[in-house]
């Protein structure tokens, strides 16, 4: 499973990133996770707000920081 935070860096970027890392610990799977900055590539993904989160390249949430229950729920399905 690959996870990815998109977002230029904000707080709440840095949070939602944070409460992935600890939801993926806490389903016990095996998951890469990847911040991506880029801005383009952002666009590509056809976010126009951030934070957001994508798994296995399919963006999930766009404009807040999920909470670490709601990230375990998303991945765990």
């Amino acid at each position: 499973m690959k996870i990815e935070i998109l977002g230029t860096g904000c707080t709440k970027c840095k949070k939602l990133f944070d409460n992935a890392v600890e939801a993926v610990r806490l389903a016990g799977i095996q998951a890469d996770i990847a911040k991506v900055e880029d801005i383009q590539k952002i666009i590509a993904l056809g976010v126009m707000i951030t934070p957001a989160i994508a798994v296995d390249g399919e963006v999930k949430s766009a404009g807040k920081a999920l909470s670490v229950d709601e990230i375990k729920k998303m991945i765990s399905q």
